[in-house]
């Protein structure tokens, strides 16, 4: 029996719509390819080492980069989610261990930067997530490894969802954080820091879900690819980990 990945009639369907129009000669078989990219990236391959089953390498390679420049596989994400249910939201971050031939050399003067930092487990990259309340990933968001859980926050609290409670460790437990929650209508179920002098109550027995969303970091860390940064390119890299999303999570 074979290791290899394919992807099924079924989920090809769910995914055609988001391809994007072939101009010219016709692209080759899309199944076959995309099969390839998941595999690859699933067991952290270089594109060289791919199987031949999946076609020349090269292929497989310049599908990804085209695709991914274009915000393909971000599209697919964030279109197979979006029939989700969102009455309750979770958001949360976790580092991502960059390899070194993705934090080498140095950054162009005026380019926005790779998005690695360094932290006390080395150099990392921080994903921030914001899930539903099965823990399925509805947008992401990437930093720098020693940037805050704050300004990921800052940056996903204008695309969150409508929904009526929002879950997060004490790590969110911020005044403007609650305030801006509370302007969008959505109920903060955030435990207060140990340095607050008056306790905050919050939904205890809500909370006990929050665990969901640690469950989907874990999954996507599966994926050799997401748990270990190779790519310089953050666009490209932000790719891995939407594909993987909607692999693991939509399809």
């Amino acid at each position: 029996m074979s290791d290899l990945y394919w992807l099924t009639d079924e989920q090809m369907a769910r995914l055609e719509p988001y391809f994007p129009k072939s101009h010219g000669r016709p692209r080759v078989d899309d199944r076959r390819v995309l099969s390839g990219i998941i595999f690859v990236n699933r067991n952290g391959l270089r594109w060289r080492d791919a199987p031949k089953d999946y076609g020349p390498h090269k292929t497989l390679y310049n599908r990804w980069k085209r695709w991914g420049q274009m915000g393909v596989f971000t599209r697919m994400m964030e279109g197979l989610s979006a029939g989700a249910e969102r009455k309750t939201v979770m958001i949360d971050a976790t580092y991502l261990k960059a390899h070194r031939t993705a934090s080498s050399l140095a950054v162009k003067r005026g380019n926005l930067g790779r998005l690695i930092g360094r932290t006390k487990g080395g150099m990392n990259t921080k994903l921030h997530a914001v899930t539903d309340a099965n823990g399925r990933p509805l947008s992401f968001f990437m930093t720098a490894g020693q940037i805050s859980d704050y300004i990921g926050a800052a940056a996903l609290i204008d695309d969150l969802p409508k929904a009526q409670w929002l879950l997060a460790d004490r790590g969110y437990d911020a005044d403007w954080f609650r305030d801006a929650l509370e302007e969008k209508g959505i109920k903060p179920c955030i435990p207060g820091r140990k340095s607050r002098n008056e306790p905050i109550k919050y939904d205890k027995r809500r909370y006990r879900r929050r665990n969901r969303i640690e469950i989907m970091f874990g999954r996507l860390k599966d994926w050799r690819r997401v748990a270990t940064r190779y790519d310089r390119c953050p666009t490209v890299f932000f790719s891995a980990i939407a594909l993987a999303a909607t692999v693991i999570f939509w399809l």
